[in-house]
């Protein structure tokens, strides 16, 4: 008898839970974009990205570069929302949901990365590494947060919203960025769709510039925007100019101008990043949190870039 009951117990862990498929399901525009976003609204610093995306494109829309999907209980309130695609970001309340979102995420062929807080792509990893694509890279990145009261710094006149003549100038720059930290060069892979994005984020007036004679003296890119939390990324300092206050000034007139309509601002750095680091705590960022980013192995080819 305790042979056949052990025997029992090992057959249960061998198999995995069947959930009810009506738990988990695409979101599609028939469904109510304000529940979604109302329930990403509960953590709005950490579902910034996705609460941005829902915003700017609604629940379905190429530009998302994937699918939403809802997990809900039996009674049929959300335990979860996540976007599965290019990225992949998860924001789970139960861990069923979180197990659930995982099993859909490893059937994308050619995904790009998993971005989170680091605890929660760490348990997200245990249910996704069985069946899902190679980890190919790994960073660990520093959450900063900027809120009133911010320190004014001498202004910059220039610093103004990018316009698609601006194109070439920033959208190279960029490129090496994401290349740097994922080792994949979106101007090889997907250049026409690259340069699109690109545009249609300038379009949105979601790039800053201070040009000078017609070189590049700073960026910034807001990537996601929400009453509660404004996400920025891309940021650079043109490397001859980090040392005259040009980052410091640029950055801090641009987080008091994002702070009129969002109730926070954050960035995620590189932990290897020490002079990024220090750009954001000069400018008035606290340190919030940690974030792991894993970029896959794609097993098609590869086809997506960044932005």
């Amino acid at each position: 008898m305790p042979q056949f009951i052990e025997s029992k117990k090992v057959a249960a862990a061998a198999s995995p839970r069947v959930e009810p498929s009506f738990l988990v399901h695409p979101l599609t525009e028939s469904h109510s974009e304000a529940e979604v976003l109302a329930f990403l609204a509960e953590r709005p610093v950490q579902t910034v990205v996705m609460s941005g995306l829902v915003r700017d494109n609604g629940l379905e829309s190429p530009f998302n570069r994937g699918t939403f999907y809802a997990c809900r209980d039996a009674s049929g309130r959300l335990e979860g929302v996540a976007l599965i695609g290019h990225a992949t970001f998860v924001e789970a309340r139960t861990e069923s949901a979180l197990a659930a979102f995982a099993r859909l995420a490893q059937k994308e062929a050619d995904a790009h990365m998993i971005l989170g807080e680091q605890a929660l792509v760490r348990r997200f990893w245990k249910y996704y590494a069985p069946a899902g694509q190679t980890p190919r890279l790994s960073c660990r990145e520093l959450l900063f947060e900027q809120r009133w009261p911010v320190q004014a710094c001498e202004p910059v006149a220039s610093l103004r919203r990018a316009t698609l003549d601006d194109l070439s100038l920033v959208m190279p720059v960029h490129a090496a960025m994401a290349f740097e930290e994922s080792g994949v060069n979106p101007l090889d892979v997907d250049l026409h769709g690259f340069r699109l994005r690109y545009a249609r984020r300038i379009e949105h007036g979601r790039v800053w510039v201070l040009v000078e004679r017609g070189e590049l003296l700073f960026k910034a890119d807001v990537a996601a925007q929400t009453p509660e939390c404004t996400y920025v990324e891309g940021v650079y300092v043109e490397p001859a100019s980090r040392q005259q206050g040009h980052g410091l000034r640029c950055l801090s007139q641009l987080g008091r101008a994002l702070l009129g309509r969002s109730a926070t601002v954050c960035a995620l750095v590189n932990e290897q990043n020490l002079m990024a680091q220090a750009l954001f705590m000069k400018s008035g960022y606290k340190l919030r949190g940690y974030y792991e980013t894993v970029f896959l192995e794609r097993r098609a080819r590869e086809k997506g870039g960044e932005v």
